[in-house]
């Protein structure tokens, strides 16, 4: 417990609950426990609610609500997507920022393949030239939006727009990003974003991944096909 008077500023860690969050969520905590995957009038509630949050985040996001996949938290979504890619993509290397969260680094060195390492320039900033030259061979690539040490904001528009001219799947772990930098992080071209809920002021242990509309997915967890298939596991409804 943080100390009476103590101001707080480390947000790129965590944020504190907002208490209109904690409000929300202490229905579903104290009375709403019905599984939102049945077919009773409980159940149904709970669907409901979470289809009210879906559209919360692809509003956020500035993406369509079927595009917002609920997982565990940001480690989840970022492991979820770079594995999707993984399984879906053919030969060739994987690109990745030299500034990357470890939930990316580290899983990337599990998969196998060749790791390129952008490099960033004196700022902390991708260079898109060299990130453009890493492409070559490459069977596709993830850069942070932006960085949790420092801060700095990357020309992810810039980025996604190279990648996809040459035809390599673009990830961004947006972690840092969402919510802090205002709407519409999924126009800026990536193929899929990772997010976290508590980097913003709601709960630890939650987590969103979109997925761009029409794009080839395959799941990491197998099991009761919740989440239209991509993500199984019982939902949490308060989160």
């Amino acid at each position: 417990m943080e100390a009476a008077g103590v101001i707080y500023l480390d947000a790129n860690a965590t944020t504190p609950l907002l208490p209109e969050v904690l409000e929300a969520m202490l229905p579903w905590l104290r009375d709403g426990f019905a599984n939102p995957s049945g077919a009773y009038a409980g159940a149904k509630q709970a669907r409901k609610a979470i289809d009210a949050a879906r559209g919360q985040v692809a509003d956020l996001l500035g993406a369509d609500p079927e595009e917002i996949v609920f997982t565990g938290g940001g480690t989840e979504s970022v492991n979820t997507a770079l594995w999707s890619l993984h399984r879906l993509t053919g030969e060739g290397a994987v690109v990745v920022s030299a500034i990357e969260h470890s939930a990316v680094l580290r899983f990337v060195e599990t998969l196998g393949r060749e790791v390129r390492l952008a490099p960033v320039d004196a700022g902390g900033r991708v260079v898109p030239e060299k990130f453009s030259a890493l492409l070559d061979g490459a069977a596709f690539a993830s850069v942070m939006a932006a960085n949790n040490e420092t801060g700095v904001i990357q020309p992810l528009a810039e980025l996604a727009k190279i990648a996809r001219e040459r035809g390599v799947p673009f990830h961004s772990d947006a972690i840092q990003a969402a919510g802090k930098t205002g709407p519409g992080w999924a126009a800026m071209g990536a193929d899929m974003l990772s997010i976290s809920a508590h980097k913003f002021h709601g709960p630890k242990g939650v987590g969103a991944l979109w997925i761009r509309k029409g794009l080839r997915f395959t799941p990491m967890l197998a099991g009761g096909g919740q989440e239209a298939g991509r993500r199984s596991g019982t939902e949490n409804v308060p989160g």
